[in-house]
């Protein structure tokens, strides 16, 4: 049940975020053809900080740790590696790009450019995940590896909320933390424990 609901977290601040991605779009066509657009770009800002940023981020950590508590792993397979290689160019871009230009001083063509291809990239993730496409990878290996306890998406349900929560009552402001940490240390342990399986000499 545990695996279920986060894929179900997974495909809804997906869905989440690329609404939002469109959502943006629409605004700042708004904000930049219209006099007196100064409300519609906080309008755009406040989609961007209060929504898109925590949807963003919240269903590329639940996209990650899906892959990596379950066997189709983090090097097995090319759409998992093309989904990986799209969500931290849209999440930096989205970062650094995007979101600086949000005012009315900001770069017309970054603001419609940036959302629009954020929601595209988007979609194409879609494609992805229902096609799978590509084949293997040459680093996917024999081995097939284990799908995790349920304890473990139990605890990975839980760190968005602590996340926001930590950000809102401590940092001032939505920081992926916790998801960071665990994103980081998790590749670090799951293959630490398969080279210590591997080394476990085989009884006869």
């Amino acid at each position: 049940m545990s695996r279920k609901l986060l894929l179900w977290l997974h495909v809804v601040t997906s869905t989440g975020w690329m609404s939002m991605a469109l959502a943006l779009f629409v605004i700042v066509n708004y904000a930049l053809s219209a006099p007196g657009r100064e409300a519609a770009f906080e309008a755009a800002l406040l989609v961007d900080v209060d929504v898109l940023q925590f949807m963003a981020t919240t269903s590329a950590f639940s996209g990650l740790v899906l892959s990596g508590l379950t066997p189709w792993g983090y090097f097995r397979h090319w759409w998992v590696l093309a989904k990986f290689g799209i969500t931290l160019t849209q999440l930096y871009a989205g970062i650094f790009v995007l979101s600086p230009n949000l005012h009315p001083g900001g770069s017309p063509l970054l603001m419609r450019a940036g959302s629009l291809l954020m929601f595209s990239a988007l979609a194409c993730q879609v494609w992805l995940s229902v096609a799978k496409p590509f084949g293997r990878t040459p680093w996917a290996g024999r081995r097939k590896p284990g799908t995790a306890p349920g304890w473990a998406f139990a605890g990975c349900l839980a760190v968005p909320a602590l996340d926001y929560a930590l950000g809102e009552l401590v940092l001032g402001r939505s920081t992926p933390v916790l998801s960071l940490l665990v994103v980081v240390v998790h590749p670090v342990v799951r293959a630490a424990r398969s080279r210590a399986r591997g080394a476990v000499p085989v009884r006869t």
